[in-house]
């Protein structure tokens, strides 16, 4: 946990701090040292909510891309009276989560149905397998009308299996925090693979870092991901559909339709 109360302000960690838990208002204590992220820890007890997870540099840095006043927001659940931590949550409600460690599916599957309006980040450098698996895969990408937009048959074998049944967007991060890797630029940019499939085929989409920053804080929702794959399943079904003979347009695009992201 990065933020805590103190004299009823959000302040961070800090050596020798007290404070209380924003979500349980239980006591806190800083923990702060040269080998681990400075972070508040309740005294005595384990963390009060169950999805929290140790943070690691690469989680502290992505939280620290966006307003503190977005980072660490409470969210309700006003029937079942639940509340949790959402990592980031925007101006227009977007949800933010940044995951390092293993995720359970079925924690996945409940941390997106109370979130809803949210995409997943995840850490590609955890393990050494995941930016191989990437790289030999991601051969296999098909270009389609939209710059930055490819179909994949075989999501399984680019992308760690965990995430492929997700009901939202994953973003892949595979650069991590390593600055001294020569620049790549399939390494350096973000690939989100979209939920649902268009004609079978799973969709992904590239961007850079920049092009993310600048746009997640804008909209409601990142990709609209349902408009995006009912034009693409059109397009391959005009395709398929289109005489074969050269100079006779097929498959027709929707163009004006979309935007690129």
């Amino acid at each position: 946990m990065k933020f805590a109360l103190v004299n009823a302000q959000r302040v961070e960690a800090h050596p020798g701090g007290r404070g209380m838990c924003p979500n349980c208002n239980g006591e806190v204590i800083a923990k702060c040292g040269a080998h681990r992220v400075s972070h508040w820890a309740h005294r005595g007890v384990r963390d009060c909510d169950s999805w929290a997870e140790k943070e690691t540099e690469w989680h502290r840095a992505w939280k620290n891309k966006f307003p503190a006043d977005w980072q660490e927001i409470i969210q309700y659940d006003g029937q079942s009276g639940e509340k949790h931590i959402a990592d980031v949550r925007t101006p227009h409600g977007l949800v933010i989560e940044f995951q390092h460690s293993h995720l359970d599916p079925l924690e996945r599957t409940k941390r997106e149905r109370f979130y809803g309006n949210m995409i997943w980040i995840v850490d590609g450098t955890r393990l050494q397998r995941d930016y191989p698996r990437f790289n030999k895969g991601k051969d296999d990408f098909r270009r389609t009308p939209i710059n930055g937009y490819f179909l994949l048959t075989f999501p399984d074998q680019c992308f760690p299996t965990m995430w492929l049944e997700s009901s939202i967007p994953v973003i892949f991060d595979f650069r991590g925090l390593d600055e001294s890797r020569a620049p790549d630029p399939f390494r350096d940019g973000l690939w989100c693979l979209l939920p649902g499939r268009a004609e079978g085929s799973a969709v992904v989409v590239g961007m850079s870092r920049e092009q993310f920053l600048q746009v997640a804080p804008s909209r409601p929702r990142l990709i609209a991901v349902q408009e995006y794959l009912d034009g693409l399943t059109q397009w391959i079904r005009g395709t398929r559909a289109a005489p074969r003979f050269p100079g006779i347009p097929g498959g027709g695009w929707p163009r004006r339709r979309f935007k690129r992201f």
